[in-house]
């Protein structure tokens, strides 16, 4: 089947009733939807994710059972509150910018000025500022509490608390990609889950020249931001500690600067990631 919103559902049902159930992004059935054949219709995407499904280099959607869903439930709540806080402070800075009001780029600077000048803003717009502010407060404190929940669920989670032993994985990473793949057996090797994650460089190679773009950045997009935020910061600290992994970043960031070591580094703890949720307690983490 073609993922959609209810399509771990109906493949739960199916499988009750003893089907080997595959899903498929969208995005890769519809290549062969397209091939010979005019519109969109039931028939014509049928015979498309017949023709899919059979391809051997075909990369599914791993099934997520109710209890990965739920766990993925708080992951998209926090995301969505942090989105809407992030509007919230544009928008708070673009209505001051009418007025002559240039506040700073960052969230916390920004709040600070805000609250300097919210006296002296005439008519309404001190109310409208002023309940921006209000709501953007209970923004913090409901993505403050859904933290709590992502450490809870690590603790509770065996999975997750062995991906919290590799350096640039914390709660919010380890329990995510604990919810999208469980253990990892959908894909036949780390590389081709980095791959599925779009961590891996593009390929646009003819006539026998390799030739290497930048990252796909197809798949999930939350969990490679997730990794790549996690590698970012492992990468700003690594001048602190001298385990090897902090000293292979700092390595890759004099050979290749910041923005591709940080990317090198996401990939990395991608692959460990899978090992980890492959292997079980076998896995060794580097020291």
């Amino acid at each position: 089947m073609e993922t959609c919103s209810g399509a771990h559902h109906w493949a739960r049902e199916f499988e009750k009733l003893g089907h080997t159930v595959r899903l498929m992004a969208p995005k890769f059935v519809s290549p062969y939807r397209m091939a010979g054949k005019r519109g969109k219709n039931d028939a014509n995407d049928a015979a498309a994710i017949c023709e899919a499904v059979i391809r051997p280099n075909m990369r599914f959607v791993p099934i997520k059972t109710i209890g990965q869903q739920a766990d993925l439930f708080i992951h998209r709540a926090r995301q969505g509150y942090i989105e809407e806080r992030t509007a919230l402070i544009n928008r708070i800075r673009g209505l001051l910018s009418e007025l002559g009001i240039a506040l700073p780029l960052k969230a916390s600077a920004m709040r600070r000025e805000a609250l300097a000048v919210l006296e002296d803003l005439p008519g309404w717009c001190n109310t409208a500022i002023g309940d921006m502010l209000n709501h953007l407060g209970r923004l913090d404190e409901r993505i403050r509490e859904y933290d709590k929940y992502l450490a809870q669920l690590a603790k509770q989670n065996d999975r997750a608390c062995r991906l919290m032993k590799l350096a640039g994985v914390g709660p919010t990473t380890a329990t995510a990609i604990v919810a999208s793949v469980g253990n990892g057996h959908d894909f036949k090797n780390s590389r081709q889950f980095c791959a599925w994650l779009g961590l891996t460089p593009g390929q646009h190679s003819s006539g026998g020249k390799a030739r290497l773009g930048s990252i796909t950045k197809t798949g999930d997009s939350y969990l490679r931001t997730l990794l790549v935020m996690g590698a970012r910061s492992l990468l700003m600290k690594a001048a602190a500690h001298s385990d090897p992994v902090s000293r292979w970043a700092l390595q890759l960031k004099q050979r290749r600067g910041f923005g591709r070591a940080v990317v090198a580094i996401a990939a990395k703890n991608a692959r460990m990631c899978w090992a980890a949720l492959r292997l079980g307690d076998a896995f060794k983490v580097p020291v």
